[in-house]
């Protein structure tokens, strides 16, 4: 059986460790109490740090970048990082403005993590919608990742990335295993858009892992900025009214501690 230790960090950031992999998703460190300009009138504080600071993180070896253009899955301490790994995996126009360390992967397309010793790693980028129909113009490109190595038991480890649940991550259950589903939530929202979301809410996730049926839920993606609209206790409180192959599969990580989880 196959094992991964899994941190969160905090916001979107975490920490995936397998059989010599150290890999990173959408690195966020700055500290707390910044204002940032998201476009279209659209803005959001950060109100937590990083559980864990970048200086104590470690050699990194990927990147998983969901997309580079919004500060709650890459600030400024996060980009900085980006030069000293080897790989950083992310959307077509977010290749184009990064480093020439950086890989661009489209949805449905797959590459490979390869390092001497370690298990190949291929990963699979699926669909994100990060926002309503149309809204592609303004919010633009962002992935999620699939993992896929010899060993794992009960399937890949799926990173929805930040979307809401449409037809294209719904797709997701039909074209791949999903062991360990790390899933983005906070039901995003802006005072200017209204009620429009732009993450899923407790409920999409819900409704999502019946299709998936993974055998481990993490939730990331809901606590630490302004605009996460949807944290921990009210995910709590719908995951009351959920069937129990759901909830039961649910595993809140300790926040800046790692935690051991079989795939």
């Amino acid at each position: 059986m196959s094992t991964i230790t899994f941190t969160h960090i905090g916001g979107p950031t975490t920490l995936i460790e397998v059989e010599g992999w150290r890999i990173l998703t959408d690195p966020t460190f700055d500290a707390p109490g910044r204002t940032y300009k998201f476009g279209w009138g659209t803005s959001s504080r950060k109100t937590t740090g990083p559980a864990i600071a970048a200086s104590e993180i470690g050699p990194v070896d990927a990147v998983l970048l969901t997309h580079e253009h919004h500060a709650d899955n890459l600030d400024d301490a996060g980009r900085e990082l980006l030069p000293g790994v080897d790989v950083v995996l992310t959307t077509k126009s977010g290749a184009r403005r990064l480093g020439p360390n950086t890989r661009s992967i489209d949805d449905w397309s797959t590459t490979r993590l390869e390092a001497p010793g370690k298990p190949t790693i291929t990963v699979t980028a699926t669909p994100c919608r990060h926002g309503p129909p149309g809204s592609h113009p303004i919010v633009g490109d962002v992935i999620g990742f699939s993992l896929a190595w010899d060993g794992q038991q009960h399937g890949a480890v799926w990173i929805s990335g930040d979307t809401v649940l449409y037809d294209g991550v719904r797709h997701v259950a039909e074209r791949i295993d999903v062991g360990t589903a790390i899933v983005h939530l906070g039901s995003v929202h802006f005072p200017i858009t209204g009620p429009v979301k732009y993450t899923m809410t407790a409920k999409d996730a819900i409704e999502l892992c019946q299709l998936l049926r993974p055998q481990t839920v993490l939730p990331v993606h809901y606590e630490g900025w302004s605009h996460f609209k949807q944290g921990r206790r009210p995910i709590e409180h719908d995951l009351e009214g959920a069937p129990a192959d759901v909830s039961n599969r649910w595993i809140w990580a300790p926040i800046g501690n790692p935690l051991l989880i079989d795939v």
